[in-house]
């Protein structure tokens, strides 16, 4: 908090008047790491349906990623509290634009109808298998390209397609 507070030419005190503590902050950065990738994809699927949908939302988190590695690393392994936690429902907005993206395949044909009270339950559980490996997916090439990890000759853009090709062939099986 201290090294916050010196980057932000305050005295680390007056931090306090807004934030609860460390762990109080990273929430906040969570929450707002999510909420920005729910706007991001959930304004890239709006009038796409299946592989445009998909590739709208693949791109438009990965774009979110490599422009934010810090905010959305923040968002890693951190639990919400209860339902009515800011960061549940932020990370509930994120599901349910992936979750648009699935109804365009017959896996979340059932899904429309399911009531969710918590962030990760849904009726249906291909969904949620869908979910985590469209998640998997993203989350793993995202982090990987901004972490410079890919230094080999082919093209990270071509690479990507053929990762959304890959995933659009594997949700049009189940």
């Amino acid at each position: 908090m201290g090294l916050l507070a010196e980057q932000l030419g305050v005295r680390t005190p007056s931090l306090y008047k807004h934030v609860d503590g460390q762990e109080d902050l990273y929430r906040r950065i969570a929450t707002l790491a999510l909420n920005e990738a729910a706007d991001a994809v959930g304004g890239a699927v709006q009038g796409y349906a299946g592989r445009d949908a998909l590739a709208a939302a693949a791109h438009a988190f990965r774009a979110f990623v490599l422009a934010h590695p810090g905010r959305y690393a923040a968002t890693i392994g951190i639990e919400p509290t209860g339902p009515h936690d800011p960061l549940a429902t932020a990370s509930r907005r994120l599901l349910d634009s992936f979750t648009a993206v699935l109804r365009g395949y017959e896996i979340a044909e059932n899904a429309e109808n399911a009531e969710t009270t918590e962030i990760v339950e849904i009726a249906e559980p291909d969904v949620d298998h869908a979910l985590r490996t469209l998640r998997s997916l993203c989350h793993g090439f995202a982090t990987l390209q901004s972490a410079n990890a890919f230094q080999w000759s082919a093209d990270t853009d071509e690479s990507f397609e053929w990762l959304i090709t890959f995933a659009d062939r594997g949700l049009r099986a189940t």
